[in-house]
Parts: structure tokens; C-alpha cells; sequence
């Protein structure tokens, strides 16, 4: 049976190909700002939350803002599916089911919350989406991508700040957001400065 440490080395490892690494890596940083003490479960439900997204499959849930932020069937279904996934990687590794049990109900819940575990998943997942996907959010609000508008990403950016219920990381969301709304006012007007260098 794999030690704690083997285990969140397999998972660092694991993580590494997806292509949103950084934020997930982002997250367990940001875990242990809010609970340096975090249980090794937390950990690796922070390294691993979003997984089911390197996984495209017909089952795989797709972000679209025309359907409301937050979208709670989309929430649930990228939880679960991330769940399912991160619960079979961890019993191939040979992790104690318990442990594999916990790291599952943190992981399908790491949207939403709901206990003091998973509350600091979840204000950790904010924080590092507020400084990580910040980019990645306005150019989808700038090209009209999955029902993105630049108003639609300023509330998502409000929302992923707004659902944190623990109070040390609220600070913190709110130095992130005001950051990440700049960017996006900074983004939009880059085609208007653009357009009066040309006609000047």
C-alpha cells in the first residue's frame, strides 16, 4: 500500500499532462495558505478536483454561461464525473478505501461545499481560478465562446468569489476579483484603443 507522500507524488504526476495543470497544483498551493494542517484527503481532492476534464467522453459534461451562472446541472455533473475518476485512479494505486472514499465525497462536492473540509476546497478552488483561469475566461468572453459574454464573465468572476464561505480566504477572493475585472476591462478595451490609433 502506498505512503501518503507516494501517493500525492502519483497524483502530482497524474495531474501534470492535463492542460489546466497550473490550477489545480494553484489549488493545493492555495489550501495550504487557508489550513497549512490540511488532511492528506484534502490534498489530494485539491490536486486532482477537476480531472474528468482531461477525460473527454460522450458522458463528459459541456460549460455553456446561456445557461445560467452558476449552471447547478453542469456543477453536479463535472463533480461527479470528476469523482468517479479520481476514486478509480486512487483504487489502482492501492490507496486505503477509506481514504479513497473521503478524497471521492470531497471531490463531488468541491463546487458546492457543505462542510468544513470541503468549504476549504472549495474557497481554495476559487482562489486559484480568480488568479489562474482569469485569461482563459476573458478571451472566452471576447470571442462569444460556450455562451460567454464579457458581462457573463465578470459575473462568473463575482461568483467564484462570492460562494466562498470561508472568512480567511475572503479577503484574499476579493484582492483576486478586483485583479481579474481589471484584466477584463483592460482586455475590452484593447480593440477601442486599437481603433483610435488607426483612425487618428
Amino acid at each position: 500500500m502506498p505512503t501518503e507522500r507516494e501517493l500525492l507524488e502519483r497524483a502530482r504526476e497524474w495531474v501534470a499532462p492535463y492542460w489546466n495543470a497550473r490550477h489545480l497544483y494553484r489549488t493545493l498551493d492555495w489550501l495550504f495558505v487557508l489550513e497549512p494542517q490540511a488532511s492528506v484527503a484534502l490534498r489530494l481532492a485539491a490536486l486532482t478536483h477537476d480531472m474528468e476534464r482531461h477525460f473527454p467522453a460522450p458522458d463528459a459534461p459541456t460549460m455553456d454561461a446561456r445557461f445560467g451562472i452558476p449552471n447547478r446541472d453542469y456543477e453536479r455533473r463535472h463533480q461527479e464525473r470528476s469523482a468517479r475518476i479520481v476514486a478509480a485512479w486512487l483504487a489502482e494505486q492501492g490507496a486505503e478505501p477509506s481514504l479513497v472514499e473521503a478524497v471521492r465525497a470531497l471531490v463531488a462536492a468541491h463546487e458546492w461545499g457543505g462542510w468544513p473540509e470541503a468549504d476549504l476546497l472549495q474557497a481554495a478552488d476559487s482562489l486559484s481560478f480568480l488568479e489562474v483561469n482569469v485569461d482563459r475566461f476573458v478571451r472566452l468572453g471576447l470571442t462569444g465562446e460556450r455562451g460567454y459574454t464579457p458581462e457573463r464573465v465578470a459575473e462568473h468572476f463575482r461568483y467564484m468569489a462570492e460562494r466562498i464561505r470561508v472568512p480567511q480566504a475572503r479577503p484574499l477572493a476579493e484582492l483576486l476579483l478586483r485583479s481579474a475585472l481589471g484584466r477584463l476591462a483592460e482586455r475590452r478595451a484593447e480593440p477601442q484603443r486599437l481603433e483610435v490609433a488607426v483612425d487618428g
